[in-house]
Formats: structure tokens, C-alpha cells, sequence
């Protein structure tokens, strides 16, 4: 499945930006550049603004409601001066940016991710922005696959969830 269809960059860096737990400068700087933002050196206090911007972004994953998840991505497009531009440097193919390389690296990530899940909820209805469906894990993720179906995070969570479900049914067949 091709990634950019469902929020490309921006939809991916959201859901890398909602499951990290490490929110200091140079961890954060290394996560940005894994999504290819560029210029991602930063201070303590623009680190604690993306904290809080991860914070905004969380609720967007697994809103089973697609007129509230319209409505959280529209107030997250109102924060940000996102205006969308075709870009085909470096010899890539044609494709969006939603930030200019002329602001710092918290307004420029506040509008990818925000501009990338408005185009993964065009794209998709927003089903692709997904949370984990083992009981207890927050990780949320952005559906890639084929068919669009996945429930999980990862195989590991898939399988404790089938492993555990097994041993009920199990149980019950021998009637302990």
C-alpha cells in the first residue's frame, strides 16, 4: 500500500510523535529526523511546546466517530498556518509540503502532522488512524496495510490478545 495515501510523512510523524515517551531535545530532534523534517534542532522550551502538540494529536487516533475526528483535525488545521504547496526537490516525485522551511521546527511539525492527518482522514475516513486494541496499550498507528483492517500495534500485541483469548476458550472447554 502506498503510505502517502492515507497522510503520507505528516500522518506518520503524528502517530511517532503520540507514542514517544521521550520528549527531551536531542531524542525528540532524532525522531523528527527519521521523518525527514529537516533543520530539527531545538530548545527545551520548543521540545515542552511539541509535548503538548503530541498531546493535541492523541485523541485524532481511534475516534470511532468520523464527524469528531473531522472536527479535532480541523481544530488542530486552525492552530497551525499550514498552506499546502507541491514540492519535487531532491529528484523526488511531485509531492505535498505543508510547511515553509523558513519557520522553526515547532510551527513546521505542527503543520505536517496536522496537514497529514487531514489528508489520512481524506483519503481514508480516518479509519487508518488507529489505537491499539489490547486492553492497556495507548499505541496508536497509521493502517498501511492491504485490506485496512489491523487492530493491533504491533504482532506482539496482536498474539498476547489471541494467545489469552485461546487459554479462555481453552479453560472453558475443560470446564476449570
Amino acid at each position: 500500500m502506498h503510505f502517502n495515501a492515507y497522510g503520507g510523512n505528516g500522518a506518520a510523524l503524528s502517530a511517532a510523535l503520540v507514542n514517544t515517551a521521550d520528549f527531551r531535545p536531542g531524542p525528540l530532534a532524532a525522531l523528527l529526523a527519521e521523518h525527514e523534517m529537516l533543520r530539527m534542532e531545538m530548545t527545551s522550551a520548543q521540545a515542552a511546546q511539541l509535548e503538548a502538540w503530541a498531546r493535541r494529536l492523541d485523541p485524532v487516533f481511534g475516534e470511532p466517530s468520523t464527524g469528531k475526528q473531522i472536527a479535532l483535525v480541523n481544530d488542530l488545521l486552525e492552530i497551525t498556518a499550514a498552506k499546502p504547496f507541491v514540492s519535487a526537490h531532491d529528484g523526488k516525485e511531485p509531492h505535498l509540503h505543508f510547511s515553509s522551511l523558513d519557520g522553526d521546527i515547532v510551527a513546521r511539525a505542527k503543520d505536517t502532522t496536522a496537514g497529514g492527518l487531514a489528508m489520512a482522514i481524506c483519503f481514508s475516513d480516518g479509519r487508518r488512524l488507529g489505537r491499539c486494541a489490547r486492553e492497556g496499550c495507548r499505541t496508536v498507528y497509521v493502517d498501511t496495510s492491504r485490506n485496512g483492517r489491523r487492530r493491533f500495534c504491533s504482532l506482539a500485541c496482536a498474539n498476547r490478545v489471541n494467545v489469552a483469548a485461546h487459554r479462555t476458550r481453552q479453560r472453558r472447554l475443560a470446564g476449570t
